[in-house]
């Protein structure tokens, strides 16, 4: 899947703990809409928004690691589909060495993209065609956002 100038930019506007996990709200175009992770992912995104490092290398960390190591560089990842309420992603791989360069596309999940993506400051995508039937949900971000009565006290 070369790169398509339809595709949307995906910008990741806000991490917040539910009942099983984190919550990732994510901005593409006018549309927020958000893909729920396990606690451990949404901690891995946090660390990376912040710029900030776990003591000892995570599971990101290694897998960029080793990446840095063999020459391989990631260019990006789209969000390409979401089946029986999960979410589907390609992450985009380039390795130069002398012998020239490959590209590789490899299937993978969303939240694994997404940590990458942030701590490598490379480019989330979305397909237009999932992002126009997913549903608008800063409705919802708002009123997880806002302090509830009990807080206000």
């Amino acid at each position: 899947m070369k790169g398509r100038k339809d595709w949307t930019l995906v910008k990741v506007e806000d991490i917040i703990p539910v009942n099983k996990g984190m919550a990732v709200f994510l901005q593409a175009g006018k549309k927020l809409f958000v893909i729920q992770v396990d606690m451990g992912m949404g901690i891995a995104m946090g660390l990376s928004l912040m710029g900030k490092k776990h003591d000892r290398p995570l599971t990101h960390d290694l897998m960029g690691s080793l990446m840095l190591g063999f020459g391989i560089e990631m260019t990006h990842c789209v969000i390409v589909d979401m089946r029986e309420e999960t979410y589907h992603a390609r992450l985009n791989l380039l390795q130069k060495n002398e012998l020239g360069k490959k590209m590789v596309e490899l299937d993978a999940r969303p939240s694994d993209c997404l940590v990458l993506s942030i701590m490598l400051e490379k480019p989330i995508y979305i397909l237009p065609e999932l992002l126009e039937v997913l549903e608008d949900v800063r409705p919802l971000y708002e009123e997880l956002k806002r302090p509830r009565k009990d807080e206000q006290d």
